[in-house]
């Protein structure tokens, strides 16, 4: 949904294009895909209805804009903190988490969305997320196995599918305000990682 991707995904000025994906994935979110019409998504950003199709063509694409949109967004921020960690897998993997934080606690619907809607996409849409979502799991697990030489390869790869499952049931918690949500999940993360080390 961002025009310059950084370390954080984010930009202070979004586009038109990218308030319709946002209100969309609030109310798809909220009420189901099939439980939102265009006209309400664009009273959300104040345009009409049919306004909306000069920016989409429909629901459909603004689903697989948005589900492709945050894998390759994860992904891109993910190689970006690689880069910017030179090498010491104990800080990048300090920053992998702080990304992951802030997408799942910024983009709370985002992940309701991907939990409830996936299988709606085309099947060359949800291929491409699946295969986004597989390089950005390659990234942790290269760092988790560097900084945990002794864990296994499957207990690498289950850690970090067990913190992913973590900081993505943010939707479901209670709101603890977003400073000690984001300390809280920060200790569980690197506490699920640091039971590899034994």
């Amino acid at each position: 949904m961002t025009t310059t991707p950084t370390a954080t995904g984010r930009t202070d000025a979004p586009t038109r294009r990218e308030q319709i994906l946002k209100e969309a994935a609030r109310l798809f979110a909220e009420r189901g895909f099939h439980g939102v019409g265009v006209d309400e998504i664009g009273a959300a950003v104040g345009i009409s209805g049919p306004g909306l199709y000069r920016h989409f063509p429909g629901k459909d694409a603004m689903l697989a804009e948005l589900l492709v949109g945050i894998s390759e967004r994860l992904l891109s921020g993910g190689r970006l903190r690689v880069a910017e960690a030179d090498g010491d897998p104990r800080v990048l993997l300090g920053s992998l988490i702080d990304g992951h934080i802030d997408f799942a606690l910024d983009d709370r619907p985002l992940i309701t969305l991907h939990d409830r809607e996936l299988d709606r996409l085309k099947d060359e849409d949800r291929k491409r997320v699946r295969q986004l979502q597989r390089q950005y799991v390659e990234l942790w697990v290269t760092v988790v196995r560097e900084l945990y030489p002794d864990a296994g390869e499957s207990e690498s790869r289950t850690a970090v599918h067990a913190v992913f499952g973590l900081l993505n049931s943010t939707p479901h918690l209670a709101a603890l305000g977003r400073g000690p949500m984001e300390t809280l999940l920060k200790r569980l993360a690197h506490g699920a990682f640091g039971a590899l080390g034994g």
